[in-house]
């Protein structure tokens, strides 16, 4: 780290004896409640969840997160180890399926609105550009071109403290228009062929309707 940026001070921890002497061993509850398949009460979480977060590394480390969102029951529950998520149309980046085709292990967290805890599954990836339940994963005529199928290896629900502590469910702490518009971000933070002015327009009112047009191109 570079000396000019204030961290020679910074005391490090590199063992997991020094972690643990700082923050100690964890509550048993906290070691017990891991899983290695679906409950019901993991299915109803499943079922009423529109929004999830997969991360992703490939094979030098390199990590990513990104967002999957749907109608509520987007994932799809194939048996008690087995879920499918379906893609789709985006910016075909594609960074989380570059890591999954070099390394398979992946981890998700599960939110349902207004609720504080969340539901995490870590296990095993792969990309599948058919198979017959598609069919039951059609949103608005649209049926996805490929799915992440995760064979789950350790699922459990994690406790609500992060979101008490931001009081992100809180409309009364909500404050999006303290930030620029999408479009005028995209403009300052990268070069661009669109006006300022093009892009408003693209992020506007018809992004929405767009979100499910096969070959939509998104800007970043």
């Amino acid at each position: 780290m570079p000396e000019s940026a204030g961290f020679t001070e910074l005391v490090e921890i590199t063992s997991e004896a020094e972690l643990r002497e700082l923050l100690g061993d964890p509550m048993p509850r906290a070691v017990t409640k891991e899983r290695v398949s679906l409950h019901e009460r993991d299915r109803e979480w499943l079922a009423a969840s529109p929004f999830c977060l997969i991360a992703t590394a490939g094979a030098d480390g390199t990590c990513d997160v990104s967002p999957k969102g749907d109608p509520a029951g987007f994932t799809l529950v194939l048996d008690d180890t087995t879920i499918a998520i379906p893609e789709r149309p985006g910016n075909r980046r594609a960074d989380g399926f570059l890591n999954v085709l070099a390394n398979p292990h992946v981890g998700l967290i599960y939110l349902v609105p207004g609720r504080t805890e969340t539901l995490r599954i870590n296990g095993r990836a792969r990309l599948v550009r058919e198979a017959p339940f598609f069919d039951q994963m059609i949103v608005k005529e649209h049926r996805p071109q490929l799915a992440l199928i995760v064979e789950i290896e350790q699922i459990f629900f994690h406790c609500a403290k992060a979101f008490l502590r931001s009081s992100l469910w809180k409309p009364e702490t909500w404050n999006p228009d303290v930030l620029p518009s999408h479009a005028r971000i995209v403009k300052s933070v990268q070069q661009t062929e669109e006006t300022l002015e093009e892009l408003e327009q693209y992020y506007g009112p018809g992004y929405a309707t767009r979100l499910y047009q096969p070959g939509t191109r998104h800007t970043r």
